[in-house]
């Protein structure tokens, strides 16, 4: 079983939402979702996140788009690479919740216990 984390966080790397989804699935499919309702200026992604549909929400919402590009894409997208450099952000998130063991192993039988760790990691991680 693997478990995919789907985060949004804020312009500090502070965990904003989440989503979990199953290991196999494309990692652009839950995005939407998880910016619904939340403002944001900018959206910065890996090429994971390159998709048309994605594109078009951001364009239609103002949202300045800094996507790194899929080699196979058609027509480039031009992105700022020094504001891309700050995707370290959501990198160091990450490695600072894998630094908890049970989310790191995927310690959790449900979702729902899982989820849980994932915020009480998020806040311990805020408090530091």
């Amino acid at each position: 079983m693997t478990t995919k984390i789907l985060a949004l966080t804020d312009a500090l790397g502070n965990l904003v939402r989440f989503r979990l989804m199953p290991g196999n699935r494309y990692d652009s499919i839950e995005v939407p979702p998880l910016i619904d309702n939340v403002e944001f200026g900018g959206l910065i992604a890996d090429k994971a996140f390159d998709s048309n549909a994605l594109v078009a929400e951001l364009n239609e919402r103002g949202a300045r788009i800094v996507i790194s590009q899929h080699p196979a894409r058609a027509l480039k997208l031009k992105i700022d690479h020094e504001t891309y450099k700050w995707r370290h952000l959501i990198e160091n998130f990450f490695c600072k919740l894998k630094e908890f063991k049970r989310i790191a192993l995927r310690a959790c039988k449900t979702d729902q216990s899982f989820q849980a760790m994932i915020h009480l990691a998020a806040a311990v991680i805020n408090s530091r």
